[in-house]
């Protein structure tokens, strides 16, 4: 196996899954919500792609032990689990704008109706 390889897609996965994130949390912040959704799925289906290259390597390694550990692997390493935790936290803030937003639409609401008065 080519770990080098390996490593570049699970970074170039990685990459564009945090890239996604983004877009899904610009989409929440701009009231976007309907676009969430399908930017979330590009998220999951990115990270899943590079979960699987590293359960390869995984199973590589078990089987017959990796030769060598290139620091580029642990990079690759490193930033999946960066991303991953990102989500989570992009995940909480998007939750966060939708419910806000929520609030804003009742408060508007509310305001629209003295104002009728």
């Amino acid at each position: 196996m080519d770990i080098e390889n390996v490593s570049m897609n699970i970074i170039l996965r990685a990459s564009n899954a945090k890239k996604h994130l983004y877009e899904a949390l610009n989409h929440a912040r701009e009231a976007e919500f309907s676009q969430i959704e399908s930017t979330m799925k590009h998220v999951s289906d990115e990270l899943l792609e590079a979960h699987k290259l590293q359960t390869k390597l995984i199973q590589e390694d078990t089987q017959r032990g990796l030769e060598n550990l290139p620091v580029l692997l642990i990079h690759a390493q490193d930033h999946l689990m960066s991303v991953i935790s990102e989500k989570s936290l992009v995940e909480e803030m998007i939750e966060i704008y939708c419910k806000q937003s929520e609030i804003n639409k009742k408060v508007d609401y509310l305001m629209a109706r003295m104002v009728d008065r």
